[in-house]
């Protein structure tokens, strides 16, 4: 194998389609629930991964990670070496953008990496290992954020994975858009979007969570807000729900893997 072949990144070029504040649904969760590792951490670093055609979510991971942890920094890395030059004037202190893939050129590991419509593209057979790959270059204490989110960041589904696997899925959306809840079944990440069958965990989940919604109409009343937490309150009785209600007024609710996890 040749030099050049060694150091070949990792993975292939995304459609690179990004728009500012895309991602500010995951980022407040991460900041929320991971702030504290990141707060406490020798050297706090995180990785956008795949950043794409322009840098703004990078820019914006630093701004918020900030907000909890104020050492932390950020590496863009993205495969495209062409995007990483076109992003290189928007470096400042704590941020910088490297070319590299799933490999993660970083010469320490990172204590966060966020991978936001990265793995749509790909086949869902590649997931797993995809997941393996990265959560082996977290630092201990780590946590690898993968998910799905439509274009303008009002839909967004991610599974949170430590050093050793998936932990929890997280459905988050803005409220006032919000017909079912089963309408965020087009944003689930590629483990789970071909899994919404008959059958499956999370369609019986996202049926559950529907029939929830639908039996706390009366509380529309009071806004979609207070509607959502009701349904999420009749939800945990049947469902791992592992968050509370601080986070369900945020349009969030986070669920055990395990609960939702394709059956083989």
């Amino acid at each position: 194998m040749t030099a050049r072949a060694a150091h070949r990144p990792v993975g292939t070029v995304t459609r690179g389609t990004t728009n500012p504040n895309r991602l500010r649904r995951m980022d407040r969760w991460i900041a929320a629930t991971h702030g504290a590792e990141l707060r406490r951490a020798a050297d706090p670093v995180a990785v956008d991964l795949g950043y794409g055609a322009a840098p703004w979510t990078a820019v914006e991971l630093l701004a918020r990670l900030r907000t909890v942890a104020p050492r932390a920094r950020v590496v863009g890395v993205e495969i495209e070496p062409a995007r990483v030059a076109a992003a290189k004037p928007y470096e400042r202190e704590g941020l910088v953008f490297r070319h590299g893939g799933f490999e993660i050129p970083l010469p320490q590991r990172p204590l966060l990496i966020r991978a936001a419509n990265v793995l749509r593209q790909y086949d869902e057979s590649e997931v797993a290992a995809v997941w393996e790959r990265l959560c082996a270059r977290l630092a201990d204490g780590g946590l690898l954020v993968e998910g799905t989110c439509d274009e303008i960041g009002r839909r967004h589904v991610w599974v949170a994975l430590g050093p050793k696997g998936p932990r929890t899925v997280t459905f988050a959306t803005r409220l006032g858009s919000l017909e079912r809840p089963s309408d965020l079944a087009e944003r689930l990440p590629k483990a789970l979007i071909h899994r919404n069958v008959p059958g499956e965990p999370v369609h019986a989940f996202l049926r559950d969570f529907d029939r929830a919604w639908a039996a706390a109409a009366p509380y529309a009343s009071y806004g979609a807000r207070q509607r959502w937490i009701r349904s999420v309150r009749d939800l945990s009785a049947d469902w791992p729900v592992t968050d509370g209600p601080g986070r369900w007024r945020q349009g969030e609710v986070t669920v055990a893997w395990g609960a939702l996890a394709p059956r083989r």
